[in-house]
């Protein structure tokens, strides 16, 4: 059983949204500082974007285990299938947000399925394990690090 689904959820969705836009401005720095090609002036979402991509799994194994160790403190008895389960719900809704959010929705940045299970590969499964191994590293960071 998941302890405090509330919260998990909280950090869950802070987290999403911290790494999201530090992709973001990633690639506007990219595109304004380094002058990188913008989507307007290179094929799918421009060059500056591309130059992002090696990086993604970065922000993601970094910040996720993060929230996953603020999560793992917060809890009463912490083990090893919390963090998995508590891992393995956030990588499922990451998967659905990331699928209505990139996919379905139609913006600017939008992707089709090839662009974003195709073509954004390795770095959209590195993502995913990254997302999903947060509470796991949160969890062994606690039990390790005594902080």
């Amino acid at each position: 059983m998941i302890e405090n689904i509330g919260l998990l959820s909280l950090y869950f969705f802070i987290c999403y949204c911290v790494v999201t836009w530090i992709g973001i401005i990633h690639t506007i720095f990219n595109i304004k500082v380094l002058h990188y090609k913008s989507m307007k002036e290179s094929p799918g979402l421009g060059e500056g974007y591309e130059k992002t991509k090696p990086w993604h799994p970065l922000y993601n194994i970094v910040f996720f285990s993060l929230f996953g160790w603020i999560y793992m403190r917060g809890i009463s008895k912490p083990d090893i299938s919390i963090a998995i389960k508590a891992g393995s719900l956030w990588a499922i809704v990451c998967i659905v947000l990331d699928y209505i959010g990139w996919v379905l929705i139609p913006h600017p940045w939008q992707l089709t399925h090839k662009e974003f299970y195709i073509d954004y590969q390795p770095w959209i499964s590195m993502i995913y394990l990254a997302i999903f191994m947060g509470p796991i590293i949160g969890y062994i960071g606690r039990l390790y690090w005594f902080i």
